[in-house]
């Protein structure tokens, strides 16, 4: 009896329970509890949920994912051919890139086919990775090279600086945060995730020593960490230094979800890529002493092809990396810097053509947007100025755009031609446009005004009539108030409906012809259709009086 009381008893306390909290609900409670007790002193910030992964318990479905991946039948010249219609030269780096590619994923497909026909065979396999260091100044295309080949693969990407990231245990991002973010932009699938390419940018900050300016113990340590990335280890899906992380995994324990819990990195493509400002003087340096050609007393020559030829890994050395962290990278490239006549060519011919954004940024607008090749020409010499690659070109244009931007929509403008003239002298230029834009054509208040009528009607269930006379005593009214036809109409009959609901009461009547008179004075012709709607009205009723 005891027994069967301490058992309703707690089965009775069990009912009575609060009910269990979410992950969210948990991790609200302690980032206010850390507010309360330790101020801004401590923070506690909730990291986005992780995608639920692929679990092991479904291997048909995880292999059919990797089968339709590594299909891969691309070929290098099939890549280059790709990024040629998106960054304008840099053949050699294309060369080298899509190359490693194709070895990359191609060495993956002939490992997972092994696998299936002889698992013990694959494991003893050697694999030397295709990892990539891509040497070159600001907006020469790196960033969008390596995207494009991610999107032509459809294999996910990241994107991360390396000045983010901090060795582990300072302040600062984990480096196996880039690992995790592969798999949430695979959508939780982890298979994709491990075929995934991680593109890190600012490599060159992490030099300890020599002519960079880059952190040191920091610096250090990151290149530590990645180098065993870069390799192959095992990484937690879920990070064991994220509360909510931890606590998501042990509410998918309770819940019987076990999914993967690690990835391997031993197939995922790194790439990474830096200015590497002052290389090419540790180069020039060490060539002035031998006979290549280049002179005791070098001036300052930009890094290209023909200097990058002679880089070595100990140039890399001296500049401030572990000969373990670039020995994980065999693959190394330069992009180029940029000239006038190569920024033309980008905004002329490339798909990523920045004309091609202001064109539909102004066509927003109803402007019709066109360049002169003059002034392209005008254009790529002031960015070149910048110094910042093809990023010069998007801050000479808005520079020279930013008052049309801001002035013309919503005006009569509809073509904006950028000329020699627009560039040297565009206050001159803006002027005009704005007398230009004060004149509303006749085409286009006839447009408004029927835009207007046809609302007026669907709404009210009357409609309007305008006559010509009326149309451009419209056009001359939004001209001296320097308001759009439409904005004229919706002020001059903004309570029309009113009125004219009266006299479809009392006549039937539902057309009313507006002409010139009207919108000279609204408000006397409203009146006096009303009241005459009345007197015809009573008229009428009395015509219907028997005669006594």
């Amino acid at each position: 009896m005891d027994h069967l009381f301490d058992s309703a008893g707690s089965m009775s306390e069990k009912e009575n329970d609060p009910p269990v909290p979410t992950p969210d609900e948990i991790s609200q409670k302690l980032s206010d509890f850390l507010k309360e007790n330790f101020g801004g002193a401590v923070d506690f910030t909730a990291m986005p949920d992780t995608p639920e992964v692929q679990e092991d318990s479904e291997p048909p479905d995880e292999v059919g994912e990797v089968v339709d991946l590594l299909d891969f039948n691309h070929r290098p010249r099939d890549i280059k051919s790709h990024l040629d219609r998106f960054v304008i030269r840099q053949d050699e780096a294309k060369k080298a890139l899509s190359i490693a590619v194709c070895d990359h994923y191609n060495h993956a497909k002939y490992l997972r086919r092994l696998r299936e026909e002889d698992p013990d065979r694959a494991a003893t396999v050697e694999f030397a990775k295709q990892n990539v260091i891509v040497v070159g100044p600001t907006g020469v295309g790196k960033t969008y090279l390596v995207k494009h080949i991610a999107d032509l693969i459809g294999v996910p990407f990241v994107k991360a600086d390396a000045t983010k990231f901090s060795e582990t245990g300072y302040v600062g991002g984990d480096v196996d945060d880039l690992v995790r973010e592969l798999v949430q932009r695979a959508g939780g699938d982890v298979n994709l995730a491990e075929h995934g390419i991680i593109y890190i940018d600012e490599i060159d900050k992490l030099a300890s020593h020599g002519n960079s300016m880059g952190r040191d113990v920091s610096g250090r340590g990151v290149q530590t960490a990645l180098l065993t990335l870069m390799e192959e280890t095992e990484v937690p899906v879920r990070n064991p230094m994220d509360i909510q992380s931890q606590m998501q995994a042990a509410f998918d324990l309770k819940g019987g979800k076990v999914g993967r819990r690690t990835v391997n990195t031993r197939h995922i493509l790194f790439i990474v890529s830096g200015a590497f400002s002052g290389l090419e003087k540790i180069v020039q340096k060490r060539l002035s002493k031998g006979a290549i050609g280049f002179g005791a007393e070098t001036a300052d020559i930009p890094m290209d092809n023909e200097l990058f030829r002679h880089v070595g890994t100990q140039d890399f050395i001296d500049y401030g990396f572990e000969a373990e962290f670039i020995g994980r990278l065999p693959i190394r490239v330069v992009c180029e810097h940029l000239d006038a006549g190569d920024l033309l060519e980008i905004m002329l011919n490339s798909e990523g053509s920045l004309l091609r954004q202001y064109e539909q940024e102004f066509a927003a607008y109803g402007i019709q947007f066109k360049f002169e090749r003059k002034a392209l020409k005008i254009i790529a010499d002031r960015a070149v100025e910048e110094k910042t690659g093809a990023r010069g070109l998007l801050t000479v244009c808005e520079r020279a755009l930013r008052d049309f931007k801001f002035e013309l929509p919503g005006t009569a403008v509809s073509e904006l031609n950028v000329d020699v003239e627009f560039l040297e002298n565009p206050a001159v230029v803006l002027e005009h446009y704005r007398k230009l834009g004060s004149q509303v054509s006749a085409e286009q208040v006839g447009k408004e005004v029927s835009l207007f009528a046809s609302e007026f009607e669907r709404q009210h269930g009357v409609a309007l009539i305008f006559e010509d006379d009326a149309v451009t005593a419209i056009s001359e009214r939004a001209m001296v108030k320097g308001e759009s036809a439409l904005q004229t109409c919706n002020l001059l009959f903004k309570d029309f409906q009113f009125g004219l609901k009266l006299i479809q009461k009392n006549t039937g009547r539902c057309e009313f012809t507006i002409n010139s008179d009207t919108i000279n004075d609204p408000d006397a012709f409203l009146s006096d259709i009303v009241v005459k709607s009345y007197r015809d009205a009573e008229g009428e009723e009395s015509a219907q009086q028997p005669v006594s």
